[in-house]
């Protein structure tokens, strides 16, 4: 397994809560399948068949929130009720007010409910209490949001943070694109955003396109910056840093698909493949980290 999108959050390092420790916080919360009248419903749920809320392989904690919800849209609710207020109308000769527009509304999601389908979604999470990082596999802060909020639900005096760099994402990006050089290890790709930063809000995007550096200085002196970068670490791993700092469109290359696990056993191939994303990742971030500075203190 790998995660594709990275959005980062800081702990201690080392960070004392056990895996049974945060195995009894989460319990409390676990997913439970939605009945017929709810709409939505969260909770933490098992990563692996039937084992336990939080796997861990070599230290490294997995937890998996999981969301049911039911598929109800307006325009269905919207259209069954304006054919039964038309009933209404003919029955009783007017047309039902705002008041009771609204209430028919109601009812008649209340009675659709039951009926609509569900779609199951997971958000997984990854701790690392070693090195202090946790980190989300979802690809918009809010997406992100929803695990954090349920897990400091969870967990109480949870000492989360957000991760916090000692220079600006878009400021060394920039740089990196006008020198047209890449930190010590990393190796700038074919996409990118430069965006500018007055009224205009002028964009130019390179997907899969050879950057002319020439051409990128003079998006550059004409007041754009680089808010989405294309990279690749260590020949290893290709990702697009953002401007907020989150590491998306995640791809492990050839050298890490090699070593990828070929037992047959799917437990062993998953905890592998895990202590193998784990510890790629983990080094991945800390230099994504010094690239930009080093960590900024509070």
């Amino acid at each position: 397994m790998w995660f594709k999108n990275l959005q980062i959050y800081r702990l201690p390092a080392p960070w004392a809560f056990t895996p049974e420790q945060l195995e009894a916080a989460l319990a409390p919360h676990s997913f439970v399948p939605a009945t017929s009248n709810e709409l939505l419903r969260q909770g933490w749920d098992t990563p692996r068949p039937n084992g336990g809320l939080v796997h861990v392989v070599n230290k490294q904690m997995l937890i998996l929130l999981g969301t049911e919800k039911k598929l109800l849209p307006n325009t269905v609710i919207n259209q069954v009720a304006k054919a039964r207020a038309a009933e209404m109308e003919e029955a009783q000769g007017f047309a039902p007010g705002k008041k009771a527009m609204k209430e028919l509304k109601e009812r008649v999601a209340d009675e659709l409910l039951p009926r609509a389908f569900s779609i199951r979604s997971n958000v997984w999470t990854w701790i690392d209490p070693v090195n202090g990082w946790l980190v989300v596999d979802a690809a918009s802060p809010a997406k992100a949001d929803e695990v954090i909020k349920l897990l400091l639900k969870a967990v109480d005096k949870l000492p989360l943070e957000s991760l916090r760099v000692q220079r600006s994402p878009v400021g060394v990006m920039t740089e990196w694109l006008q020198a047209d050089d890449a930190p010590a290890g990393f190796t700038v790709d074919m996409d990118t955003e430069l965006r500018a930063t007055g009224e205009s809000k002028a964009a130019v995007r390179y997907v899969k396109h050879s950057l002319d550096p020439e051409e990128v200085r003079r998006h550059i002196a004409a007041g754009k910056q680089c808010t989405r970068l294309a990279m690749t670490w260590d020949s290893k791993i290709s990702f697009v840093l953002t401007e907020s700092l989150a590491i998306k469109g995640i791809k492990p290359l050839d050298v890490i698909a090699e070593k990828e696990s070929s037992t047959r056993n799917d437990e062993e191939r998953f905890d592998g493949d895990f202590m193998l994303m784990t510890g790629e990742l983990a080094k991945l971030m800390a230099d994504v980290v010094e690239a930009l500075g080093g960590e900024a203190k509070a």
